[in-house]
């Protein structure tokens, strides 16, 4: 694929990723597995990975100027999410090229029929929710326009998601926000905004770590050129997305994004057939 296609890809990514908080790397994968269907799986999930943890370091720039990200709940996750990352990117060393486009496919199909039918809800973010649990966590966020927020969720349900989305995002290359975000929505009563946020930032911590776990173990080897250029493109991509994230409704975005999920889950089933 000529370079200059790669920065329009990557520019279109970045900016869809970051809209939503999701990476982009659920888009990216199954483009890189129609594109590039010599390359091995550790190969996909590596440049995938390293252009996701790319996206989301230029978008958490931008949502940490809007004052954005609940940096003390990413905390909270990312303990939990980078010791899942690395049991996720050592584990694609051992799975099939075969069985690693069914469980992504199924993956991607359960997702979108669950998004489709129950999209990101909206919270009015006013009031805390009145939450009975073993750990129960309350945050307030002020934004830099001067909006408040309050919320609160479980402390076990994020930690024991967290992990989930660790291993599932480095496993699979997609960064883990396309289930974080709306987990921490419909689970975890952060408002979409916030989430997308605070998604982002914990994206780019796992998204540096996994990387850096499939660098040491040489899977980066042959990808260079592909991560440079579509780096270039998702680095202004989310500038982009940050600024668009309050001016789109987010059903219209999670509807859209379902179907498109469903449309490339089918085709990556179809390939392992």
């Amino acid at each position: 694929m000529p370079d200059y296609l790669l920065i329009l890809l990557g520019f279109l990514i970045g900016t869809f990723g970051t809209l939503i908080g999701a990476g982009g790397g659920f888009i990216l994968v199954p483009i890189l597995l129609l594109l590039y269907p010599e390359k091995s799986p550790e190969l996909i999930t590596s440049i995938s990975l390293a252009v996701v943890a790319l996206n989301a370091i230029s978008g958490s720039i931008s949502y940490a100027f809007k004052k954005r990200i609940d940096y003390k709940s990413a905390l909270i996750f990312c303990i939990t999410t980078l010791p899942g990352s690395v049991i996720g990117a050592y584990s694609t060393q051992f799975i099939s090229r075969e069985v690693f486009n069914i469980v992504f496919g199924v993956l991607l199909f359960i997702l979108s029929v669950v998004l489709f039918i129950r999209p990101l809800k909206k919270t009015d973010g006013k009031s805390v929710t009145d939450l009975k649990a073993f750990w129960p966590i309350k945050r307030t966020v002020v934004d830099k326009a001067g909006t408040s927020y309050s919320y609160a969720y479980n402390g076990i349900t994020a930690i024991s998601l967290s992990f989930f989305v660790g291993i599932a995002s480095s496993l699979l290359g997609i960064g883990g926000g396309i289930i974080h975000v709306p987990a921490m929505v419909n689970l975890l009563n952060f408002p979409v905004h916030l989430a997308t946020a605070t998604s982002h930032f914990v994206l780019a911590l796992m998204g540096m770590t996994g990387t850096s776990v499939h660098y040491l173990n040489g899977d980066l080897d042959g990808g260079m050129n592909e991560i440079l250029f579509l780096g270039i493109g998702v680095i202004a991509g989310a500038q982009l997305g940050a600024a668009l994230s309050q001016k789109v409704k987010g059903v219209i975005i999670i509807r859209s994004l379902a179907a498109a999920l469903g449309i490339v889950a089918i085709r990556v089933l179809f390939l392992s057939l």
